[in-house]
């Protein structure tokens, strides 16, 4: 078994860049699409990948990575089963938390608000523009449940895959998009000694505040 010491003594320092008040952006929103733009030119691997937080009616916490699939004025959308354990989750409790992180970069995003459903219009469309075996994968797997074993999920594919051949196949009625509207972000950069950058942006009315947080 690995040593508490051999955990605890992991340390690097960070000096990739800065940020400050004085370069970024007035709109979260364009502040991070600034920070994508940068991580897909830098050839990461998954730079779309999300951590994403949610909690029961309980305040049971669960998480998990998702992909995001698009971000426009309102906030950030990504696809799942409704019925999985985190869409019955966001049913009962509706705030949520993602995270971006990329550590080639040594930057994180951070982002809390209301999560709600995006139009069956623009799930249909997404799910269509989707391989064929990622459609079928979705009406396959009844997401969060138990399953006897691997074999199981690979012969409800083939049957699928027979069952659709040639056809069109329909948006599950339990599958589709769901946008999360932020009120918060958080922008972290690394910097040396630990005397990391964070700013974040509180939603106030119509605009929103920039603080910066002591790391």
């Amino acid at each position: 078994m690995m040593k508490n010491t051999e955990i605890s003594e992991i340390r690097r320092d960070y000096l990739y860049k800065e940020l400050d008040e004085s370069s970024i952006k007035s709109d979260p929103f364009e502040q991070f699409s600034v920070w994508m733009g940068e991580s897909l030119k830098s050839n990461l691997i998954d730079p779309s990948a999300m951590i994403l937080a949610t909690s029961d009616k309980n305040g049971i916490p669960s998480v998990r990575v998702v992909l995001l699939k698009g971000v426009d004025p309102d906030g950030f959308v990504f696809y799942t089963n409704y019925e999985s354990r985190k869409g019955k989750e966001l049913l009962e409790n509706p705030i949520a938390s993602i995270l971006f992180f990329w550590k080639e970069l040594e930057r994180q995003i951070r982002i809390e608000g209301k999560v709600e459903k995006i139009s069956q219009k623009e799930s249909e469309e997404y799910f269509h523009s989707r391989p064929i075996e990622s459609q079928l994968a979705a009406w396959a797997s009844e997401q969060s449940t138990v399953i006897p074993d691997r074999k199981y999920l690979e012969e409800r594919f083939e049957e699928l895959k027979t069952k659709y051949s040639g056809k069109k196949i329909p948006l599950p009625p339990f599958w589709g998009g769901l946008k999360l509207v932020p009120v918060h972000f958080e922008f972290w950069q690394g910097r040396e000694n630990r005397l990391h950058d964070r700013i974040c942006y509180l939603k106030e009315n119509s605009g929103w505040k920039k603080e910066r947080l002591a790391p």
